[in-house]
Order: C-alpha cells, then structure tokens, then sequence
C-alpha cells in the first residue's frame, strides 16, 4: 500500500514523502496513530497542494527577512551609557538594551534572540553587532556607544 507520510517515521521516510508499505502496517500502525495517510489521487493533490504553500510561506518570509537587513544595514543606532572610574562602561550594553534602542530609534521591532553577542559591549565606540534574522539572512547592525 502507497502511504503519504504527515510526520517523521524512523527507518521509512520524512513528512511528505510517498513510501510503501505493507497492508497491515499501514492500516495497523501508520494510519491510525496519525503517521500517513493512504495515497489517493486526492491526498496527493492536497499534499502538492500544502507543499507549494509551504514553499511560498518561506519565500516571503526570507523577502521579509532581506528588506530588513536593509533597513538595519543603513541605520546605525546610537546608545548613551555612563563611565565608570577607569573609562569603561559603567555596566554593559546587552543584545536587549540594543532591541529596545532600535525599537525606539529607528522604528524596527526585531527580538533580542537574534541578535548576536559574543560578549556584552563594554567600551565606548563603534561596534558591529550581527543579526541572525533568517536561516539563510545575516545583517550587521552598527551600535554607536558615546558618553552620556
């Protein structure tokens, strides 16, 4: 019996593919615990179907992702912070004090998670911050630190 797999089955297929297997099996285990669906000519239709709305959902979604690296490219934010005694930072500037900058500054809501830190910033100065924005998007957003 053809079988249109909804989820991951170890040691048959992955969600999506179309496999064979045994009448029992599939009637048995595949079908009613949710794993697969017999292949008819109208689920395979509606498997095209999910598959190319998926694909269009990822699209935009990397478009989006694209325009915003834009945005950030071209936007520096700048961040007011105080200096201890020795001429560091009293503190440290954190990826979600720099989400909440570029919120307020330039209008962009981004999630602090994706923006990516090594170490917190700890001096004056220029310094670039990456931004995981998608799978396959990176944008580098310029942080300006001066003395407030």
């Amino acid at each position: 019996m053809k079988v249109i797999l909804l989820e991951d089955v170890k040691s048959l297929g992955k969600k999506g593919e179309t496999v064979s297997v045994s009448d029992g099996y599939a009637r048995n285990f595949i079908i009613p615990k949710k794993k697969g669906v017999e292949a008819t000519a109208e689920n395979m239709n509606t498997l095209k179907l999910q598959k190319a709305n998926e694909e269009k959902v990822a699209r935009e979604t990397k478009a989006a992702a694209e325009a915003l690296a834009e945005q950030l490219k071209d936007n520096p934010i700048t961040i007011k912070a105080k200096l201890g005694t020795s001429g560091k930072l009293f503190g440290a500037i954190s990826s979600k004090e720099i989400a909440r900058e570029l919120a307020k500054q330039r209008g962009l809501e981004l999630d602090k998670k994706k923006l990516v830190l090594d170490e917190p910033i700890k001096e004056l100065g220029t310094h670039v911050v990456k931004a995981k924005l998608h799978k396959d998007v990176t944008a580098q957003v310029t942080v300006n630190v001066i003395e407030e």
